[in-house]
C-alpha cells in the first residue's frame, strides 16, 4: 500500500456513513508495512473483517475474493486496496463483491497502473481508468479516477454504492473530492518544500524522457468523475464488454490537482456544485 491510497481510504472514511460490516479483502499485512496497511483504525465502532487468501497479521478470515463464503446482501462495505492486481479471476471477483454487498453498500477500490510487478502472491492485472470506470458502472453513485500522467497514471480509484446510492450522494462525492484533491497539493507543497528531495528530483530529471519527466512531475495530480444514475445490468453471466452503457448520469465533472471546476462559464469551487450537471459532459481545468 502507497500514502495515496491510505489517504484516499481515510478520505472515503471521513466522508461517507460506510455501512457495517466492513469487510477488507486483501488485508495480510506485510512485514515492515503495518503502520501503512492498517486501515482499521479508520473504522471505529463498526464490525471490521480483514480477509486474504492466506492466514497472518491483519488477517481474521481466510477468503477468495472470487468464491466469497458469504450470503448475498450481507456485507456493507468493502474495501479492495491494491488488491484487484492479484486476483486472476477479476471478471468474478466484480461480481462476488456485488453480489453480498447489501443495498446501499459501498464498494471500495484502488489499484496499480504504472507500477512494478509484485507478487503478493502473484501479480496478473492493470486496469485502466476506462475499464475501472466500466467495472463500477452497475453501482448506482460512483466516484472513478486515476491518478499521476493522464498517459501512464500510477493509480487507478473508485468507490460505488450499490443501489440505492444514498440521497446526498453528490453533495457528499464533491466534498470527498476536494478533501483528498486538497491532500494531493498539501503533500505536493510539503515535499516541495523540502531542499534536498527537490535538488535530487532535479538532478533525476536530467536523464529523463519528457515522458518520464512528466510522470515524475504530475504524481501528485488526480482526476476525478462523480456519476450518479441508473446502473448498468449486473449480470455476472456475461464479460464486461457486453454490458450496456450507462444511462443518462446526473451529474458528471471532473476536477484536478483541487483546482476549482468550470461548469457552464462559472467557476465552482467542487464543494459547491449542485445537482444540475449536465448529463454526460466532463468539465475539467
Amino acid at each position: 500500500m502507497r500514502d495515496h491510497t491510505r489517504a484516499f481510504c481515510r478520505t472515503v472514511a471521513e466522508t461517507f456513513e460506510c455501512p457495517a460490516p466492513i469487510y477488507e479483502f486483501g488485508s495480510y499485512q506485510v512485514e515492515g508495512q503495518t503502520d501503512l496497511i492498517d486501515l482499521r483504525g479508520f473504522f471505529t465502532g463498526r464490525e471490521y473483517v480483514g480477509c486474504d487468501m492466506r492466514p497472518g497479521p491483519g488477517v481474521d478470515r481466510v477468503e477468495d475474493v472470487t468464491r466469497i463464503s458469504l450470503p448475498d446482501e450481507s456485507v456493507g462495505t468493502i474495501l479492495c486496496i491494491e488488491t484487484f492486481e492479484h486476483v486472476f479471476e477479476v471478471h468474478r471477483g466484480f461480481d462476488e463483491v456485488f453480489r453480498v454487498l447489501k443495498p446501499g453498500g459501498l464498494f471500495v477500490i484502488t489499484s496499480p497502473f504504472y507500477f512494478h510487478i509484485h507478487g503478493y502472491p502473484d501479480d496478473y492485472w492493470r486496469m485502466t481508468p476506462s475499464c475501472l470506470k466500466r467495472w463500477m458502472s452497475r453501482y448506482e453513485g460512483r466516484i472513478c479516477g486515476f491518478q499521476g500522467a493522464a498517459s501512464t497514471p500510477h493509480t487507478v480509484m473508485a468507490l460505488g454504492f450499490k443501489s440505492p446510492a444514498p440521497v446526498d450522494f453528490e453533495s457528499r462525492a464533491a466534498r470527498f473530492v476536494a478533501t483528498y484533491q486538497g491532500w494531493l497539493a498539501e503533500t505536493h507543497a510539503r515535499e516541495t518544500r523540502l531542499n534536498c528531495r527537490r535538488v535530487c528530483r532535479w538532478l533525476r530529471l536530467l536523464g529523463f524522457s519528457k515522458a518520464e519527466r512528466r510522470r515524475i512531475r504530475e504524481d501528485r495530480r488526480a482526476e476525478f468523475a462523480i456519476e450518479c444514475g441508473p446502473p448498468s445490468d449486473a449480470s455476472g453471466d456475461r464479460s464486461v464488454d457486453d454490458a450496456p452503457p450507462t444511462i443518462a448520469p446526473r451529474t458528471v465533472w471532473s476536477a484536478t490537482m483541487g483546482q476549482p471546476v468550470s461548469l457552464d462559464s462559472r467557476t465552482i469551487p467542487p464543494h459547491h456544485l449542485s445537482r444540475t450537471g449536465t448529463p454526460n459532459r466532463t468539465h475539467s481545468r
